[in-house]
This record gives C-alpha cells, structure tokens and sequence, in this order.
C-alpha cells in the first residue's frame, strides 16, 4: 500500500484519481514546465533532447515564480496546447 501526502493543508483527505497515462508519448505534445527553480531548466533541456529523440512534441512553459501556483491563463494555456505534462523540480 502507497501513502501520499498532500501538502495543500486540507483537514479532509481528498480522494483522487490518478489521470490515465499514454502508452507512448510518440507523436504527443508534451508540456514541459519550468517552476522557475534553479537549475529546472538544465533537467528540462536533456529532456526535451530524450523526448524529442522518442518522436514527441514538447513545448516550454515557464511560471512566474516557484512559490506560487501557475497563474489561471499558463495552465489554461498548458490545457489547451498538450497532451500531457511534465513539471521540473529542481535545486
């Protein structure tokens, strides 16, 4: 059994649903987002080059700042532009 935590401080635990995944990501267009942490944008590149070289389609988001959530237009925009999403954490 696999405990999460979610750090968004809800008194309740919220029941959720993993989102279905891809059997491939050829032909995919692939989010990647960049929280604006150092060095996120060194993991981003290499994995651009690797999903790239696996026949995706990535394209680049970036957030303002890592201590907030995306603002509501970039993840409308995220939505309406791929097909799935990768976020980089990094330090």
């Amino acid at each position: 059994m696999t405990i999460l935590l979610d750090p968004t401080s809800e008194r309740a635990v919220a029941s959720r649903p993993r989102a279905a995944r891809p059997a491939s990501l050829s032909g995919k267009r692939v989010g990647l987002l960049d929280i604006s942490k150092p060095r996120g944008d060194v993991f981003l590149d290499r994995l651009e080059e690797r999903l790239r070289a696996a026949g995706a389609l990535p394209s680049r988001f970036v957030k303002p700042t890592y201590s907030k959530p995306a603002p509501t237009g970039l993840r409308q925009q995220i939505a309406g532009e791929c097909d799935v999403l990768i976020e980089a954490l990094a330090d």
